[in-house]
């Protein structure tokens, strides 16, 4: 898949709230994911940790109110997806959360994200 490919699908199932399947049908073995250095895990690598990490991201919403997921620029091998979540945070309350999320892919899978909220 191209890396417009990847994109167009990531954000189709994301939208649809098929995360854990986008993570699994289009993420790299070997992925890395980097969030900002104030966040409980800056770094993580590999398939398995990155689905763990978002697993224990999703036990922290207690209620969903919203969100969305916008259209993926493109550019070369990276893309960006700009992501909003309306939600009550166990412990936090309710909150939207706004991001920038961007991805590298190499040979039709992601290999990084990134996060800057």
């Amino acid at each position: 898949m191209t890396t417009q490919e990847v994109a167009n699908r990531l954000v189709e199932l994301c939208r649809k709230g098929q995360i854990f399947e986008a993570q699994e049908e289009l993420y790299d073995d070997n992925i890395v994911c980097i969030e900002p250095p104030h966040s409980p895990m800056p770094l993580t690598q590999g398939k398995k940790a990155v689905f763990e990490k978002g697993k224990m991201f999703a036990s922290m919403i207690e209620e969903r109110h919203g969100g969305s997921f916008g259209d993926p620029v493109v550019n070369g091998r990276f893309f960006c997806v700009p992501t909003t979540i309306d939600a009550t945070m166990t412990g936090r309350g309710r909150q939207v959360l706004e991001e920038l999320s961007m991805y590298e892919v190499k040979d039709g899978k992601i290999v990084a994200e990134t996060f800057f909220y």
